[in-house]
């Protein structure tokens, strides 16, 4: 048969050596995030792990998640080492709101074509990631999508499992009456609201090269979002945290909603203004035109993650997060239900 008739896998756009290069690229990024219970290493067909033998009944914790279209800015500032972070982030963030411990993660790039260079700078991020939260690589996937997925963009998805023991009460994850909120510091947007950022670059309402906080605004909004595992592991040692609530898509309300029972409410004050980042949201909130309740449904308003513990422990939990140097805020608290809202702002 003619070579010149021969239609090959390469010839159809998809690179098997690209791929075999960008897992040797990877393969010792990952190795730097091993746990003791990781069993072999990247290459496999799967992967595995033992359980910490200090968990007597354990329970296996799992998540999955993406950035989203925070993924754009990175393109558009063509920077992407700390997108990989977000990955992470994203998932054992979530994981850890049941207070478990993150053991290991897999993810998922897709593209049109692997660009070497690129996923690297991803993959580094994904490894600092992992090891921000003492969460092992161990596995995933790179798939090539020519003709099939937009030229020159990718996607990412990530996936985390972790443990905790059967009969924790972290599993019901519910505040209890009484509970004080607690407002865990945000990064900034983390890795929310992206798409309606977006719209305000296209209408060109905000510009990603004004500035802010004497850097650029796509600076400041592509900072990674804050990776909270080791505190959460660090303060459930020394209080009892009733519930915990990641502030990720739907915002502040919405996330918050999430862990309150119908019988009860949350009174919330000092969200009328902006405690952390306050330059950030305000010119987001003037810019977009949105009313607070909007902004405060959409995204995280500086708070990345929310407390629910018992009032008698709250002077314990506030030296706690010092000691880690967590800043932090005292939201609200949770009580009879006197409305038909979950959350209602004592200030408006």
């Amino acid at each position: 048969m003619s070579k010149l008739n021969k239609t090959s896998y390469a010839s159809s756009g998809v690179s098997i050596k690209r791929g075999d290069d960008l897992v040797s690229l990877i393969k010792p990024l990952a190795k730097t995030t091993y746990r003791k219970e990781i069993l072999g290493s990247i290459g496999g067909f799967a992967a595995a792990s033992l359980v910490p033998k200090k968990y007597k009944n354990p329970v296996l914790i799992s998540c999955t998640d993406g950035v989203g279209t925070k993924i754009e800015i990175a393109r558009k500032l063509k920077k992407y080492d700390t997108i990989g972070i977000d990955l992470v982030a994203m998932c054992v963030n979530d994981l850890v709101t049941l207070q478990a411990e993150p053991l290991f993660f897999l993810d998922y790039l897709v593209t049109d074509k692997i660009n070497l260079k690129k996923s690297k700078e991803i993959f580094k991020g994904i490894a600092k990631g992992c090891k921000k939260s003492s969460c092992a690589l161990i596995g995933g996937e790179t798939a090539e999508h020519p003709n099939a997925f937009p030229k020159d963009n990718f996607d990412l998805a990530g996936f985390c499992v972790g443990v905790l023991e059967k009969d924790s009460k972290m599993l019901k994850n519910m505040s209890k009456k009484n509970d004080v909120l607690i407002g865990l510091k945000s990064n900034g947007l983390h890795s929310n609201g992206f798409s309606l950022i977006r719209k305000l670059i296209d209408k060109k309402k905000i510009s990603l090269d004004e500035k802010i906080k004497k850097s650029s605004l796509g600076r400041v909004i592509l900072k990674p979002t804050k990776i909270y595992v080791k505190e959460i592991l660090s303060l459930k040692e020394v209080v009892s945290i009733n519930a915990l609530s990641h502030i990720t898509g739907g915002g502040f309300i919405g996330n918050l909603e999430r862990i309150i029972p119908d019988n009860l409410s949350a009174s919330v004050s000092l969200m009328s203004k902006y405690h952390f980042h306050k330059e950030l949201f305000t010119l987001i909130e003037e810019r977009s035109n949105l009313t607070h309740e909007e902004m405060l449904s959409t995204f995280n308003c500086g708070i990345g993650m929310i407390l629910s513990v018992p009032k008698d422990e709250l002077d314990k939990t506030s030296k706690k997060l010092k000691t880690l140097n967590m800043p932090h805020l005292i939201l609200g608290k949770v009580q009879s239900k006197g409305s038909n809202k979950k959350i209602n702002f004592l200030n408006g």
